[in-house]
């Protein structure tokens, strides 16, 4: 069994009947998305949060049911991927572009738990290229002031088209290659105009759950 899927299956076991739940978007998180599919058709009562049309088409092509964030008033739990954990549980999150959702239905959530392999796992953050989501009217702009910081900007693309959010955004990936201060340079981020949220999700994570190749399961809290 894969490292990730190993994860994400463990991840599920913590979901309980009854609960409404967020479900997190990326490749890690859809094993623990299918393991949640198989505990409904099984019987458990549960009600979710996609936080990425992609997530939400998996979720319907599993039957859970499915609601909104308008229509509940608090997720219990949330099982999400990441792109990097450092020794703190802050992480970089963003890579496959839905950042802004993840971490609305991570903030709305009481627990937080993320699922990894074993490669995500870092000292410190910023190996791995840290996405910032934008609006379209003056992201060049945010490009220059996002270097300003110290890193190497670029505005991802898709193909030959530049890559646009679900919420019909830009995402600028901001190559830091060491963050020490993960913490301050969120915030600086996100006082930027015309940045909508960083990846850098800050003290959200109850514990993390790592899927290793031997397959073995650690969970970090």
């Amino acid at each position: 069994m894969k490292a990730k899927q190993i994860a994400g299956e463990k991840a599920a076991e913590f979901v309980k009947d009854g609960m409404t739940i967020g479900l997190g978007s990326g490749s890690t998180a859809a094993w623990a998305t299918r393991k949640i599919g198989e505990l409904v058709k099984e019987g458990l009562n549960i009600r979710a949060v996609p936080t990425s049309e992609e997530t939400r088409e998996l979720a319907k092509e599993l039957e859970i049911p499915l609601t909104t964030l308008s229509e509940v008033r608090h997720i219990d739990l949330t099982i999400d991927g990441a792109d990097e954990v450092d020794n703190n549980l802050n992480l970089i999150k963003g890579g496959g572009g839905a950042l802004v959702r993840e971490k609305i239905v991570a903030h709305e959530s009481k627990r937080l738990i993320i699922v990894v392999d074993e490669s995500k796992l870092v000292k410190k953050l910023g190996a791995f290229p840290l996405p910032v989501e934008v609006v379209h009217f003056g992201c060049d702009k945010a490009l220059i002031n996002l270097e300003k910081l110290g890193c190497q900007a670029h505005l991802r693309e898709e193909g030959d088209e530049v890559f646009n959010t679900d919420n019909d955004n830009y995402i600028i990936d901001c190559n830091f290659e060491v963050i020490d201060n993960p913490e301050k340079l969120n915030t600086t981020i996100n006082i930027l105009p015309g940045v909508v949220e960083s990846g850098l999700f800050i003290n959200m994570a109850e514990r993390v759950v790592v899927g290793r190749e031997d397959g073995s399961v650690e969970i970090i809290e």
